[in-house]
């Protein structure tokens, strides 16, 4: 159980990375950008397709985070310059995507799992270090010997990683240009009447929204072990369940706060998955439908909740003010009384 628990924590703080982004252009821009399940595949590709070749495995994740950015940005262009629904561009790009991403791989799948990634590198590490020794005379020292992981230093290493992301969206949203940012999503017709070219903007939005898809994509294809033309399908739900689920529990009140929510979110949601998975009638195929009411139940729930305190709210003001007409009424009845008794 542990083991199951500890691979869902490894992998929700990955696809955190993936999150940040689809909260970038779902809740900063307000673009529903399908472009997501193709960019996260073009990073697996490229990422893949380098380290396949017996290229540097953080240039292969490096040179996916920049197509992320280059196929984000087209998305946006496309929007843009061609005058073209949002939404329609996000399909059309992801599409344009799925021929791209096979001619990048040259078949649908590439296999990892006799080559150098980083996280194999930073296994060595993490046992040469002695960090998973000890990690794992702490396990034994609370009873868990018999739930040792592979190795700690992969999970301890993409904590920092998306925590470094994560801080730098929080100061990039805080600067001038994030704070237009903002903006263009809540209103582009204020902003544009302040001369900011919304245009612009969103095309840099959606640029750095896929490039850290893109990366998440890559660092899952190495944690894999492949990278697969299919393994997109879905993503943009993955990451809609992320932000939602964090932000329904954690709160929305800052930028910081809510970053923090959404990579709170993907973990959720990872151990959610990884728990439904273990009831006997369900299989790893139901997994699309697992998400689908896992996203189902994180926007409804917070609406129920909200009308059953509304109602509560409006319940105990209907009383209050019953209350204080009565005691109105007692009032006006004692004067009434004390001044027959006077007369």
């Amino acid at each position: 159980m542990f083991t199951s628990i500890f691979g869902s924590f490894e992998s929700g703080i990955i696809y955190a990375i993936m999150a940040l982004g689809v909260y970038l252009s779902f809740r900063i821009l307000d673009f529903p950008d399908l472009t997501v399940d193709g960019s996260f595949v073009t990073g697996a590709a490229i990422s893949a397709t380098i380290i396949a070749g017996g290229g540097n495995p953080i240039v292969a994740t490096m040179a996916a985070l920049i197509a992320g950015f280059i196929a984000g940005g087209l998305t946006g262009i496309i929007h843009t310059a061609g005058k073209i629904n949002n939404l329609l561009s996000g399909i059309l790009m992801m599409i344009t995507l799925y021929s791209i991403n096979l001619r990048i791989m040259g078949k649908s799948n590439i296999p990892l799992l006799n080559t150098d990634t980083i996280f194999t590198k930073i296994s060595q590490i993490s046992q040469q270090s002695g960090i998973d020794s000890f990690l794992n005379s702490l396990l034994d020292a609370i009873g868990l010997t018999d739930s040792h992981p592979d190795t700690w230093g992969i999970l301890l290493f993409m904590i920092a990683v998306t925590f470094v992301f994560k801080l730098l969206t929080d100061w990039f949203l805080k600067t001038e240009i994030g704070l237009a940012l903002r903006a263009t999503g809540d209103n582009q017709r204020m902003i544009r009447s302040l001369s900011a070219n919304t245009n612009l903007l969103i095309v840099l939005g959606l640029g750095l929204s896929n490039a850290l898809v893109a990366f998440a994509g890559a660092l899952i294809a190495q944690q894999g072990g492949f990278a697969d033309v299919g393994m997109g399908i879905g993503m943009i739900i993955i990451g809609l369940a992320s932000v939602i689920i964090g932000e329904a529990i954690f709160g929305t009140k800052t930028i910081a706060r809510t970053t923090l929510a959404v990579i709170g979110g993907s973990i959720i949601y990872r151990l959610v998955v990884t728990l439904a998975l273990r009831v006997e009638f369900l299989e790893p195929g139901d997994m699309k439908l697992i998400t689908a009411v896992i996203v189902i139940l994180a926007l409804t729930m917070p609406k129920i909740w909200n009308s059953s305190r509304e109602k509560k709210v409006k319940a105990r003001k209907k009383a209050e003010r019953k209350q204080n007409i009565l005691l109105s009424a007692q009032r006006k009845g004692e004067s009434h009384a004390a001044i027959k008794s006077d007369s």
